[in-house]
């Protein structure tokens, strides 16, 4: 223990703003890795499950935000881990590998002898310290977290075959047109540092390609149908599919919760999903109260200590509220996120929504949605800083910033 070989340094990759037109108007002023999910920045949660690492080196966001956008959170997480969390810049895209490989002389500034590769829009239980010892086992290259999900939407997914006993990956195709395998790629991974001479061989076989004359019909057609910049390698069709079958890559699978959180309906699924792991993990995170002296609380509630809530307000299943709420007297919050500075008046009611920072919602107004979270406009989305008056009710609406709703809407998107 604690010799520099077995160091491991983890790596999460955080995209940039231009991913973030999923979540709008969500994402307006706030980066998505950070918008508050069961009560902690999205990111934290990948984060923290690092931490489960015997001799963690260190963890490197990788994206292409601002980095002022991260230093305050950067800083907050290093001093509450006592582990160091950097944010890292890329100068241009590089792609999901390539992103790796441009930094991969900070990455291996401690010499790990492991990199741990995840990406923050997942949602699952992370099952870090058993994947790594079972990469240990397979003594390859690579290995990868899977899972077994319905044939019906495996194909929005990456579909690999694995190998039944030895757990090797057999074939890798990202998003099929055609049925390959219900077991899919979960986006969580640990590599040795072998990893970054992989990534080098596409850059240099791509390079070789450009440059001479004798290339296979195949390659041919592959590369008149799109062409990439030399420092630009996906991890999926670049390195996975070419490697799969050649016993360099292994799968470990997962029979714990998994969510993609691609869309606002998934947020506030996957902030169900994480506060009741909480009752496992963290239960001092979740409320409690019985409508005496506090508000009546029901299933997993997470309340922040700054929110002000009313005795006689009714609270859950699966609701977040975050610091500087203000709930008043009779209100009813249902499966719903409740972002910073929000008002809640008198007998007010929120069910599957999500509402924006410093907005405010009047006496007896109903803000809610049906919670299909796969539709368009399965949950009501309050931006920021918007009104909704006394007895006003919003159904299934999208309300960009900055409005006042005196009338009631349905099925709607307020620009």
């Amino acid at each position: 223990m604690g010799s520099s070989e077995e160091k491991v340094a983890a790596v999460i990759m955080v995209g940039g703003p231009t991913k973030g037109t999923r979540f709008r108007p969500l994402s307006f002023n706030t980066p998505e890795p950070l918008f508050p999910l069961a009560g902690q920045p999205m990111i934290h949660h990948p984060i923290s499950a690092c931490k489960q690492i015997p001799n963690l080196a260190g963890i490197y966001l990788i994206g292409f935000y601002e980095e002022r956008e991260f230093a305050l959170y950067v800083s907050s997480i290093s001093n509450e881990l006592k582990v160091p969390v950097r944010y890292l810049k890329e100068d241009k895209p590089h792609g999901s590998a390539g992103a790796l490989y441009y930094f991969r002389n900070t990455v291996m500034e401690d010499n790990p002898s492991h990199i741990l590769l995840l990406n923050f829009d997942v949602c699952c239980s992370f099952p870090l310290p058993d994947m790594l010892e079972a990469h240990k086992r397979y003594g390859a290259m690579g290995t990868m977290l899977v899972i077994k999900v319905s044939a019906e939407s495996a194909n929005l997914f990456g579909e690999l075959v694995a190998d039944p006993s030895t757990k090797e990956l057999l074939h890798y195709t990202e998003k099929p047109e055609t049925f390959v395998s219900d077991l899919i790629n979960c986006g969580v991974y640990i590599f040795t540092p072998a990893i970054f001479t992989a990534i080098q061989d596409v850059s240099t076989h791509r390079d070789d390609r450009a440059n001479v004359s004798r290339v296979s019909s195949i390659e041919a057609s592959q590369s008149m149908s799109r062409t990439f910049p030399i420092d630009f390698v996906r991890l999926d069709q670049d390195i996975l599919s070419p490697l799969a079958g050649k016993r360099q890559l292994y799968t470990y699978e997962t029979l714990d919760f998994w969510e993609q959180i691609k869309t606002p309906g998934m947020l506030l699924k996957s902030s169900g999903i994480y506060l009741a792991q909480y009752r496992i993990t963290s239960p001092n995170l979740l409320a409690s109260g019985d409508g005496t002296r506090n508000a009546t609380i029901t299933g997993d509630v997470y309340v922040h200590p700054s929110a002000r809530v009313h005795p006689t307000a009714k609270i859950g299943p699966n609701v977040s509220i975050s610091a500087n709420v203000r709930v008043g007297a009779g209100v009813r919050l249902i499966n719903c996120i409740i972002l910073d500075d929000v008002e809640i008046m008198e007998n007010a009611v929120v069910i599957n929504s999500i509402v924006g920072w410093k907005s405010s919602i009047g006496k007896w107004s109903r803000v809610q949605a049906n919670g299909d979270y796969n539709a368009k406009l399965g949950i009501t989305i309050l931006g920021e800083a918007v009104t909704v008056e006394d007895e006003v009710v919003v159904i299934n609406s999208i309300v960009l910033p900055n409005k006042t709703l005196n009338v009631s809407v349905q099925d709607e998107i307020i620009l």
